[in-house]
């Protein structure tokens, strides 16, 4: 051979090493892109990762399709004894669903929100019948669908860092994920204030109000973790006694009173009403700057919305949380197919102009056959479970 075939030989091979190595490189970052979920088994337990730090972990149906069948794993291997989820990134555990991607893609394609909204409630109830102790870290912003990966769990670890709020009402949804369960079931009208206004709590406050089960320093929260994931064989009990040994032990905010404390007796009175219009003339009636506040927040919000949501609350006040996400199904998909919801993620999240026009702008206009259309039965495609 050659001295020139040698050459041509070799710089052929140092061509194919080099488009090796960029595919490689493709691969690597194409993989590292696609992992928006990590899922691995740490000690003693199953651990998720919500893993989309740039889009503070917001859930997408990808996500959903990864995370319910290793939960369904877990739950029934003798080797996995508790399941911790917990948000990448430090800013956010999951600021909600996707809500972007379903509206651009439901207004082409209403396959695509049938299967988001049925899986994601499908997970929400996998989460409140988990057999296996299930731990959520609702460190930083937790709101909507991220409530749903959380709420519904044995155990909710805020830290000083969690913000919690439902606003769909503000995008011409409704607090689903269950919203319509657990709302109505905190200390007395919190739920229905918190639910119609999109309110948010922060911090201590998340755990005072009962969406969260225990509050930890955040700066103790990787210890908690290692010392969680280090227990054998662990009971329910052992769990909750590393909880509650970490929660005695924050001191932040401890003498903090509940930033709604010396509103409650209010928000009992006005958010007791059984209708929208109601609670719009109590706050009117009471004229205080806390009340002209909160009425200034509903008056932007969509009408139609406002009354599904009340509706949602008090009927789910009496329902298992199955029932609830059977009846939640049905409102998500009536809105899918109505205007406000694709108005609101336009003028929130598209154009951000924060002038939704709302169809019908006015909450008289949203009559009781309109109201009795969004919670009808869709027969075969309803939610089963």
């Amino acid at each position: 051979m050659g001295l020139q075939q040698v050459w041509r030989l070799m710089s052929r091979f140092n061509s194919f090493k080099r488009t090796n190595i960029i595919l490689q490189h493709l691969r690597m970052s194409k993989h590292t892109d696609a992992v928006e979920v990590l899922l691995e088994r740490k000690g003693c337990a199953g651990v998720i990762t919500l893993n989309r730090p740039k889009f503070l972990n917001a859930l997408n149906l990808s996500m959903i399709r990864h995370i319910y069948p290793q939960l369904k794993n877990w739950e029934q291997d003798p080797e996995t004894f508790l399941i911790i989820i917990k948000g990448a990134g430090g800013k956010a555990f999951c600021a909600g669903g996707d809500i972007r991607a379903i509206s651009e893609a439901g207004g082409a394609n209403q396959k695509i929100a049938q299967d988001f909204f049925r899986e994601e409630y499908m997970l929400n109830n996998a989460i409140g019948s988990c057999r296996k102790p299930y731990v959520a870290l609702i460190h930083g912003i937790t709101m909507g669908g991220g409530v749903g990966l959380s709420v519904h769990g044995q155990f909710r670890v805020a830290t000083e860092k969690s913000l919690f709020a439902m606003p769909e009402t503000a995008i011409g949804l409704f607090p689903d994920v269950g919203g319509g369960y657990f709302l109505p079931r905190l200390q007395g009208e919190l739920g229905y204030f918190l639910a119609l206004t999109g309110f948010r709590l922060k911090g201590r406050d998340v755990y005072v109000a009962g969406i969260a089960t225990h509050f930890v320093d955040s700066e103790k929260l990787g210890m908690l973790e290692e010392d969680l994931l280090a227990l054998k064989a662990p009971s329910k009990e052992n769990i909750a006694d590393v909880l509650d040994a970490y929660h005695a032990k924050s001191k932040i905010d401890q003498d903090k009173s509940f930033i709604l404390e010396e509103h409650m007796d209010k928000i009992n009175s006005w958010f007791s009403a059984n209708t929208v219009e109601q609670i719009v003339e109590n706050l009117q009636q009471d004229g205080s700057s806390f009340a002209l506040e909160q009425l200034k927040v509903i008056n932007k919000m969509s009408p139609t919305s406002l009354k599904i949501t009340l509706r949602q609350l008090k009927e789910g006040s009496s329902k298992t949380l199955q029932e609830v996400l059977t009846m939640e199904y049905r409102l998500s998909q009536a809105c899918m197919g109505g205007h406000d919801f694709y108005e609101g993620v336009r003028a929130v999240l598209i154009d951000k102009d924060q002038s939704p026009k709302w169809k019908p702008a006015d909450l008289k206009e949203v009559t009781d056959e309109d109201l009795n259309n969004y919670f009808k039965s869709l027969g075969s495609n309803d939610l089963k479970f």
